[in-house]
């Protein structure tokens, strides 16, 4: 990988990521195989201002490891140093950058039980904390850097798999611009286009459908929000949470979602894959569903909680979006959704109800914004899904034709 792209890159995550500021705890999380450019994250923090910067590295071979050895009791412990490094960063009001290099297949042929018995442990330990996340207490950003593995599953056949992906990524990154961070203001104006059409509008539905089958009605939450890429921190700072991305998302109405729907794309949760599925509402709840591929990881994930019982997000994306050109599919849910259209399993953004940082789950709950200690997006736009906006006096709008954006 060429150095100076990598620090250009890790100026951009800084930058317009998490857009650190002076005198700010900079926490990175990393694969250990990613330790090059998790080194020029911290240094290009340090150059930004930071006042410390720390990285907490994780390693796939030793998760799965643990994953074959330890017993489904022991991984249910979740040890407090981990709960107060989290506080920690509350308290800080820590700017939060996650590098995803993951290998999709990591944890292929294990026990699922026992993962989602440990996911689902350390998303309760951690709840006070991911609440904070989905609520723009700190500001965070996932970006993403090749490794081998994941590499080889996107480019099979090449025998240069490491650089064809990095050159994806850049791509998708926007770093092959002459000015990147230019590049970026100006796809963000654009989705902010898109979004104050969306706001003005103030649908109480939206209806999908497409030819394999999908046909899905889900009503929006009580004075819903839609958002674009850059959001704005409970501290009045704007950051991009996800680099790179393409949507503009809000909150569906738990109890007003009915139909079925079926996938675009693979997804890939703790490291398998589920594919193939279908999965049907009635008021807001899930009814049914069916996996040709990955059924069990599909079943843990919904049997999680009562809230992944339900959606917690509506996102729209349009099929010539840099990352949907490129025809790739990546096995990586932040580059696959910003390819598609996508809905979320779990807990809503409170963010996207007026004031929604501000109210209890209660309050909450009766604007029909869902709760829970999963959030799991997945891909159901096709190159012929119609999206029609449906409002309070039953007037219908098209947004979507053909897989793409038809609004002014």
């Amino acid at each position: 990988m060429n150095k100076d792209i990598l620090f250009k890159y890790a100026d951009l995550v800084i930058k317009m990521g998490v857009s650190l500021q002076k005198k700010q705890h900079l926490e990175i999380l990393s694969p250990t195989e990613c330790e090059e450019f998790a080194l020029i994250l911290a240094e290009a923090g340090y150059k930004n201002g930071a006042k410390r910067v720390n990285i907490t590295w994780r390693n796939e071979k030793l998760n799965r490891l643990t994953y074959t050895y330890a017993k489904a009791e022991d991984l249910e412990i979740i040890p407090d140093y981990l709960i107060k490094s989290k506080e920690f960063l509350m308290e800080e009001k820590a700017c939060y950058i996650v590098i995803d290099a993951d290998d999709p297949e990591c944890y292929k042929g294990l026990d699922e039980e026992k993962i989602t018995r440990h996911q689902t442990a350390l998303s309760k330990a951690l709840r006070h904390y991911n609440d904070c996340v989905m609520s723009n207490g700190i500001r965070w950003c996932i970006c993403a850097i090749p490794s081998e593995n994941w590499a080889k599953l996107v480019f099979p056949n090449s025998e240069n798999a490491y650089d064809d992906l990095f050159e994806a990524i850049l791509k998708t990154m926007r770093l092959n611009e002459p000015d990147p961070v230019k590049a970026w203001k100006d796809h963000v104006a654009l989705m902010n286009k898109h979004a104050k059409f969306l706001n003005d509008h103030k649908f109480e539905s939206l209806l999908f459908k497409s030819d394999n089958g999908t046909n899905l009605s889900v009503g929006l939450a009580d004075g819903h929000i839609w958002m674009p890429a850059e959001e704005k921190a409970q501290d009045g700072v704007n950051f991009i949470a996800n680099m790179p991305t393409e949507e503009i998302f809000t909150a569906p109405h738990k109890y007003k979602v009915n139909g079925v729907l079926k996938n675009a794309l693979p997804l890939s949760y703790n490291g398998n894959l589920i594919d193939g599925f279908s999965i049907e509402f009635k008021d807001g709840k899930i009814v049914n569903y069916t996996a040709d591929k990955g059924y069990d990881t599909l079943k843990g994930l919904i049997e999680t909680d009562e809230g992944t019982h339900y959606l917690g997000e509506v996102a729209l994306i349009g099929k010539n979006s840099p990352i949907a050109k490129s025809g790739l599919l990546y096995y990586n849910t932040l580059f696959d959704e910003n390819a598609s259209c996508h809905l979320a399993i779990g807990k809503a953004y409170p963010t996207n109800v007026a004031n929604g940082e501000k109210l209890s789950i209660s309050e909450l709950d009766k604007l029909g914004v869902n709760d829970s200690i999963e959030h799991v997006d997945f891909m159901i736009g096709t190159s012929d899904l119609s999206v029609i906006g449906i409002d309070k006096d039953g007037n219908k709008t098209p947004i979507f034709t053909d897989g793409d954006w038809c609004i002014d």
